[in-house]
């Protein structure tokens, strides 16, 4: 089958698409992946799918939906495909207006996107989210998410059921680091929300031999480079900047203790299973984690985390020293995570994944269905 996949971003830090796309495409499907070029995106790494990124005058706010939406819609029936997978409500409006009897349409749900703080705390923008998604989610012909917690979420919102496709990474070399406190790694966008400012904020009540490396980008650099230097804390904080997903594994090698710090700011920030939680556990890396309930289950099932009860800075240092006070717990989360690591990988999830889309496949004509000519 032809599949077009279509998000929001400019691909460069999707690993879960990459990793959906790369899988479908070694299945034996003709996958395109769409997303927007943003000011600053990186070059994109040879992949074995192909990709396109759609330039837009507007990079956010109301003028950027109407705009990516009408973007996307004319791209796209230009194209021909047999499935459009819709990544969260911001491209399903689009991928909407071209359904046809020989073209299924799928959404993943990366997120519940009208619960996320962007749009959780403004009623109007909320409701019209929320009355896209009562429309049009129940009219896909499949429906997949990142964990079981939201899944049940999605269920009861849609009235309609869910598969359930864990962001999770290949297996990797399993390696022990030393147990002795040092570097504190965040992988990830710098976006509000992520705790990081709490992480900088954490560092003086931690012995000096603890550093924090910062790996990504986003809106919340600046802010978060001036809190270093009022915490006096400069010197060991890293911004690594923007790091290829290629390249995060010899720095996560490299960390004693993994971050993925989020504000009980929205519901999907609370029902959340961020990617790198089970980046840090396939790579046999301690971490703290929110206790939210998809981070819970995990953590009861394998004991792989340390949780965090509130996001403060001295409730985030407590949890790391007892870390440190205790080098045989420490060792302990080392090893589940090693055993963890067996089940929490792609090569488990990929088959779920592979089953949705050959389900797909008898219900399409043999030859990829051109979408809907243009009619403005």
């Amino acid at each position: 089958m032809r599949i077009i996949c279509t998000v929001t971003n400019d691909l460069s830090h999707d690993q879960r698409m990459d990793r959906i796309c790369t899988t479908l495409q070694a299945a034996g499907h003709d996958v395109l992946l769409l997303g927007r070029w943003l000011p600053g995106s990186p070059p994109l790494e040879s992949r074995t799918y192909r990709t396109h990124r759609l330039r837009c005058r507007w990079h956010s706010g109301k003028r950027f939906y109407l705009e990516y939406t009408y973007r996307l819609r004319n791209y796209l029936r230009q194209q021909t495909a047999e499935v459009i997978c819709a990544v969260d409500l911001d491209t399903l409006l689009a991928v909407s207006f071209l359904r046809s009897p020989d073209t299924k349409i799928v959404y993943d749900a990366h997120e519940w996107f009208s619960e996320t703080p962007e749009v959780v705390h403004r009623p109007l923008i909320r409701r019209i989210w929320r009355t896209v998604g009562r429309r049009l989610v129940p009219r896909t012909d499949a429906r997949y998410t990142v964990g079981p917690a939201l899944a049940e979420l999605l269920e009861e919102d849609y009235k309609i059921t869910f598969e359930v496709i864990r962001n999770v990474p290949e297996q990797i070399e399993y390696t022990n680091k030393e147990n002795s406190e040092g570097v504190i790694l965040y992988q990830g966008m710098l976006n509000p929300g992520r705790g990081l400012a709490t992480a900088i904020e954490a560092l003086p009540l931690l012995p000096s031999s603890c550093k924090l490396w910062i790996v990504g980008s986003g809106p919340e650099l600046e802010p978060l480079q001036r809190i270093a230097v009022e915490f006096g804390v400069s010197n060991r904080v890293w911004f690594a900047g923007f790091t290829p997903p290629a390249d995060l594994p010899a720095l996560t090698a490299q960390a004693w203790l993994g971050l993925n710090l989020l504000a009980d700011s929205s519901p999907s920030y609370y029902y959340s299973l961020a990617n790198k939680s089970l980046d840090y556990i396939q790579a046999g890396l301690p971490s703290v984690q929110m206790d939210f309930p998809e981070y819970r289950a995990i953590h009861v099932q394998y004991d792989v985390f340390s949780l965090l009860p509130t996001l403060s800075p001295t409730a985030l240092a407590a949890v790391i020293r007892e870390l440190i006070d205790q080098p045989d717990r420490y060792v302990q989360l080392q090893a589940n995570c090693h055993a963890a690591a067996r089940d929490l990988c792609w090569e488990v999830e990929a088959p779920k994944l592979l089953k949705i889309y050959s389900d797909l496949a008898r219900q399409v004509t043999t030859s990829p269905a051109r979408l809907p000519a243009r009619s403005d």
